[in-house]
């Protein structure tokens, strides 16, 4: 499935004549609002298992699975150590964030931005949280279930 740009879709909301017929037409183009449905489809475009991504985002296997079947709701660390373990791009990581109803990542903040530096440089999330460390600041994938 490609995803049509957002604008795109705005035009043509602001051109369609009956909202049904416009979601009826990009159903396929709606965010799903369950996260645990949303991990899961995302999984399936990485071609991943979930034990793959148990061991990208450094959090406990049981944990990961109850995310994903929607026992748990985890934090926005939680998530972006998942986004390393699914190897997100920085737009899919923003787009997990603002689905979850967390703030995306910030550019002007400083952990944010070495968040999102490691993100579009295609590092692990190892190397994230050394770069962290070097900067004295929270890793992440280290919090208690």
């Amino acid at each position: 499935m490609k995803l049509v740009p957002t604008e795109e879709l705005y035009h043509e909301i602001k051109n369609a004549t009956d909202p049904e017929d416009f979601l009826a037409k990009n159903s396929s183009q709606m965010l799903r609002h369950n996260l645990s449905e949303h991990l899961r489809v995302l999984l399936s475009q990485k071609n991943m298992t979930r034990a793959e991504v148990v061991r990208g985002s450094l959090l406990d296997r049981s944990y990961v699975y109850q995310i994903f079947s929607g026992e748990k709701t985890p934090s926005r660390d939680t998530l972006i150590a998942l986004s390393f373990g699914l190897r997100l791009t920085d737009s899919e990581t923003q787009k997990m964030l603002k689905l979850s109803g967390n703030r995306e990542l910030y550019a002007r903040d400083k952990r944010d931005a070495l968040i999102l530096f490691a993100i579009t440089h295609g590092q692990t999330l190892m190397q994230a949280n050394e770069l962290l460390y070097r900067h004295e600041l929270t890793l992440l994938g280290t919090q208690t279930v």
